[in-house]
């Protein structure tokens, strides 16, 4: 089974899933990233794919991508990076990012990869759920590889059930229109959104991405939906001074701590 499937299946609530970017603050850090979130208490990795104009990102994220790309992350190495992964961690990994670098390897080739180093699923916002279905997924199924489709506040009812027909493993709600980034709180009208979402009854579970930041906010999202999805905040954690691992553990247990 699926590593992020069997998540679901094992863990109703307060999932919390983190975000950061390959090959950030250095170069060699991602594996060891993946093992101390794993060995903090995370439940699911999101890796960001480093591009030059990731226009979906908060300031943060873009910076910490440009960063990346500028220590000589690329798609290549970060395969070669985590051709150990599974030996080490079984925790479900995801790779997030845009198509342009995919579509530049070559789909059937980049699944291959993902499917040799037991990556679970893919994020790919700017790949269409029409473009997915026609060409790709018939590829992804066959790779038992997950592709995790989004909503946002303004996609309609209709065509919310449309891509939970298309989406494996989870939908990503993505909490408001803007870039990802911290904000204050969430405002009435968000909730309102996260409600309807959840009274959908969809046959996924539900992640809720973009502006959480603590472990309140994370908890809100947890009354809504399986868990949350935290990235920015994990990236700001990441620039502060002190050992990896450090950063990483204390950082997870701020979420795990009871309010």
């Amino acid at each position: 089974m699926n590593r992020i499937d069997s998540l679901f299946q094992n863990k109703k609530a307060q999932i919390l899933s983190v975000y950061f970017t390959a090959g950030y603050p250095e170069l060699e850090d991602t594996m060891k990233i993946i093992e101390t979130l794993d060995k903090s208490g995370a439940d699911m990795i999101e890796i960001g794919m480093p591009f030059s104009d990731p226009v979906a990102d908060g300031p943060v994220i873009q910076e910490s991508s440009k960063i990346a790309l500028g220590n000589g992350m690329n798609l290549d190495l970060l395969f070669k990076q985590i051709k150990t992964l599974r030996q080490k961690t079984q925790i479900p990994v995801i790779l997030m990012g845009y198509i342009n670098p995919v579509f530049r390897m070559g789909m059937e080739i980049f699944l291959n990869k993902c499917q040799h180093a037991g990556i679970d699923g893919l994020i790919l916002p700017d790949l269409p759920a029409e473009e997915y279905e026609e060409h790709f997924k018939s590829l992804f199924e066959e790779r038992g590889i997950n592709n995790i489709l989004l909503i946002t506040p303004q996609t309609s009812d209709t065509r919310i059930l449309e891509i939970d027909n298309l989406s494996r493993g989870f939908i990503y709600v993505v909490s408001n229109y803007a870039t990802t980034g911290g904000q204050s709180d969430f405002s009435s009208n968000q909730l309102s959104y996260f409600r309807r979402i959840k009274n959908l009854n969809l046959k996924n579970p539900l992640m809720i991405g973009f502006g959480i930041s603590d472990k309140k906010k994370f908890n809100t999202v947890c009354e809504y939906a399986a868990g949350g999805i935290v990235g920015t905040s994990f990236i700001q954690a990441l620039n502060e001074q002190g050992k990896i691992e450090k950063k990483v553990g204390e950082f997870v247990q701020k979420f795990k701590e009871v309010l």
